[in-house]
């Protein structure tokens, strides 16, 4: 009876000791994203996904949060909030160099580039009977320019100073997430709304379905901004994603690309598996959104306006990228 119990307690704790050391060899992450309707949020989850099918090989455990946006990944990454973010290109120049919202910060020097994914393009949309031909016509109107937090916001006001506008005192500027905005616009609470994301998009897919009707508007006049502005770049937005607008012609505008950060804390193994993985799955990555049906490996070490995490470069030169 004696030697039953000892050896079942035995065991018990032999079996509980296994799971301490497996559960302590885990390492988990977690990669911040963005609104459940753009691109960010699929992109993280699936990148998880990939990683979570070796997690036996890696020791490592994804998960994915829907966050603010480009500025909330950047400063939860560097305040060990989150391992992983996906920010914009414009957003970890600001950060690296301590411009915008890290201007008394200072330069933020343990951010990292992992790799760059898909080009985002800073887009308007309004509604027909708003009147809204250009982004001139925004004066005296109601405008969504995204949440504070998020990427698009600083782009939308960019795009504003560039052609003379002050959104502070021109218009009448809301601050709301871009999942609310389609829904706002179709309800005829704001006139108008930008949002930098990959195409097509389902909220712009939201915005062009409904009973009011709905244009894209073009972006130019803006030369003077991408000079001085090098994260900046012209780009177009292909009508065909979108039947359900009002355009005759797909909508110039200028854009961003979307990349993969974290920080120098971050282990050079864990970078270096989260590289792997999508790399090696690079085909399988590419379907996963239309905006990446353009991809190649080499357009995804571009764009970056942090320094490279070693644990990347070390894949990179592996595979012979660098």
């Amino acid at each position: 009876m004696k030697k039953g119990l000892f050896f079942s307690i035995t065991l018990v704790a032999a079996i509980l000791m296994s799971f301490a050391v497996v559960h302590a060899k885990t390492q988990f992450v977690t990669f911040g994203t963005g609104g459940i309707t753009g691109v960010y949020y699929p992109t993280g989850g699936a990148i998880a996904k990939m990683v979570n099918k070796k997690k036996e090989e890696y020791g490592i455990r994804a998960t994915v949060e829907s966050t603010g946006g480009s500025v909330f990944n950047i400063n939860a990454v560097l305040n060990g909030d989150l391992e992983f973010g996906i920010a914009q290109s414009d957003r970890q120049y600001q950060a690296i160099q301590g411009l915008a919202e890290w201007q008394d910060k200072g330069p933020q020097k343990d951010l990292r580039a992992v790799f760059s994914i898909h080009p985002e393009s800073v887009t308007l949309v309004a509604a027909v009977d708003a009147g809204i031909k250009t982004i001139l016509d925004l004066k005296g109107k109601t405008v969504n320019i995204g949440n504070p937090g998020s990427g698009q916001r600083q782009n939308a006001i960019d795009a504003l100073t560039a052609v003379g506008i002050d959104y502070e005192k021109d218009m009448k500027a809301e601050s709301v997430k871009a999942a609310e905005a389609p829904g706002l616009l179709q309800d005829g609470r704001i006139d108008a709304f930008f949002y930098t994301v990959g195409h097509p998009s389902g909220a712009f897919k939201e915005a062009t379905a409904g009973a009011r009707k709905v244009n894209f508007v073009s972006i130019t006049g803006i030369d003077s901004l991408l000079s001085r502005m090098p994260y900046y770049a012209k780009s177009s937005i292909p009508m065909s994603m979108y039947p359900g607008a009002q355009n005759d012609s797909d909508t110039e505008t200028f854009g961003v690309k979307a990349t993969l950060i974290t920080s120098a804390k971050v282990s050079d193994d864990v970078v270096y598996a989260i590289t792997k993985e999508v790399f090696d799955n690079f085909d399988e990555f590419k379907k996963l959104h239309p905006a990446y049906s353009h991809l190649t490996k080499e357009s995804m070490l571009e764009g970056l306006s942090a320094p490279l995490h070693d644990g990347a470069v070390k894949y990179f030169k592996e595979a012979g990228l660098m």
